[in-house]
């Protein structure tokens, strides 16, 4: 793919940008709706479109981690469809007011919602993020460059078509989201460089892709490195919750970014919570990299902890485990260990929860919840096109609100500056 074609696909998407900008909202949830059927009608070629992926991926030997993001299954298709038509029914943000206020010579000023104008999504494996990005994305009023790994190409050609029919048969612009066809790693530097017609860049995938593209990006640039996410189970705790919340968040899905990472116990509660943990994940296959004082209590599956093993992301069912004097040494781990994106801590005592949630610095911070919480569609956004945390412009799951910004409305009445 020449820069001439990246180029033509930045034009097409800042002119359809104009038009989605000024479309009412009635034609967006249209949208929205016809995407909804649309993956329902074609869920089974959908499927069968994903094998395909699925059986190149396996002659490439892909990890099990990607192959876990690259597969669909009739569940995630049916997500797909329930997120367009949560989006669907949420409100307009476009031309809302955020707030008002009059000054004193009689001008009304207010901060008026509008679309950031065109975002491109540069991302890896998940073929489900081609239609949770678009249809955020398209909602708030934005037109879409979808960029997807080569795993993924034919999965993403199919979902794309489907988008852009849907478009159309909202009487809006097919422009509005195009996916790059070339799977040439060259496309991501091109995209990178046309600030003239995109607006803002988002990465999600691996920490190399994502420093790839913040290195080379001449415009704003939305984005998570990594998710080292820990929980701190708390002297205080119901060590039954914790042992479900500390499962949920290490096996359920351990190649996700909201997986847990690392687990960390006060003194008071590692002699008896550590053995309820080695018993009940160690049988879910999980291997731990424990510090010295709890490697005695974990079990044939543990193994001393590498210096390397704090801050890591091992995006498997491997888990760093490290028992703490108090709080304050957990939260001093976290802030030293952590990437911004969740921390947890399971407890009872109402201040230490308070102290926990004010202190630590996190994209979400959670009490007595798990990790895997922190995803746009589990915290009602609908859907989310990726997690931030970055804290400009946006900290957290970005949904459709995120995917706007603000512009400033003065309204007077013939008054003039002195």
């Amino acid at each position: 793919m020449s820069l001439h074609s990246t180029q033509e696909m930045g034009e097409k998407a800042r002119a359809a940008s104009r038009l989605l900008a000024a479309a009412p909202a009635r034609a967006k949830a249209q949208f929205l709706q016809n995407m909804a059927r649309l993956l329902m009608d074609h869920r089974k070629d959908i499927l069968a479109v994903n094998e395909k992926d699925l059986e190149e991926a396996r002659k490439l030997e892909l990890d099990k981690p990607r192959l876990d993001r690259l597969t669909l299954t009739p569940a995630i298709v049916q997500d797909m469809h329930q997120a367009c038509l949560e989006v669907a029914a949420m409100p307009d943000p476009i031309g809302a007011m955020d707030r008002q206020w009059q000054r004193p010579n009689g001008i009304l000023v207010g901060k008026m919602r509008v679309p950031l104008g065109v975002i491109a999504m540069i991302y890896e494996a998940r073929p489900n993020v081609t239609v949770d990005a678009a249809i955020l994305c398209l909602k708030a009023g934005n037109a879409v460059i979808l960029r997807g790994g080569r795993e993924a190409i034919n999965s993403n050609r199919y979902l794309a078509s489907l988008l852009q029919q849907a478009l159309e048969e909202a009487g809006l612009p097919a422009d509005a989201a195009q996916l790059v066809q070339s799977t040439d790693h060259a496309v991501v530097a091109e995209l990178c460089k046309l600030d003239s017609y995109i607006d803002v860049i988002i990465p999600r995938g691996g920490e190399g892709l994502v420093r790839a593209v913040t290195e080379q990006a001449t415009m704003p640039v939305l984005k998570h490195y990594k998710g080292v996410c820990h929980a701190y189970v708390d002297a205080s705790a119901d060590l039954d919750m914790a042992l479900n919340i500390v499962f949920n968040g290490k096996v359920q899905r351990p190649g996700v970014c909201n997986a847990l990472e690392c687990l960390l116990v006060h003194r008071d509660a590692a002699e008896a919570f550590l053995p309820m943990v080695a018993k009940k994940l160690g049988a879910a296959g999980v291997q731990f990299r424990a510090c010295p004082a709890s490697l005695p209590l974990l079990g044939g599956t543990a193994a001393p902890a590498a210096d390397e093993d704090w801050g890591m992301e091992f995006h498997d069912l491997v888990l760093a485990v490290r028992v703490v004097d108090d709080m304050d040494a957990a939260m001093a781990h976290i802030a030293r260990y952590n990437s911004n994106h969740t921390e947890i801590i399971v407890t009872n005592s109402y201040h230490n929860a308070q102290r926990f949630v004010r202190e630590v610095d996190a994209s979400m911070v959670g009490v007595n919840v798990s990790t895997r919480f922190n995803d746009g569609g589990q915290l009602g956004l609908g859907a989310e096109i990726g997690i931030s945390t970055s804290k400009l412009h946006a900290y957290g799951p970005m949904g459709v609100t995120e995917l706007t910004t603000t512009k400033f409305v003065v309204l007077g009445e013939g008054q003039v500056r002195a």
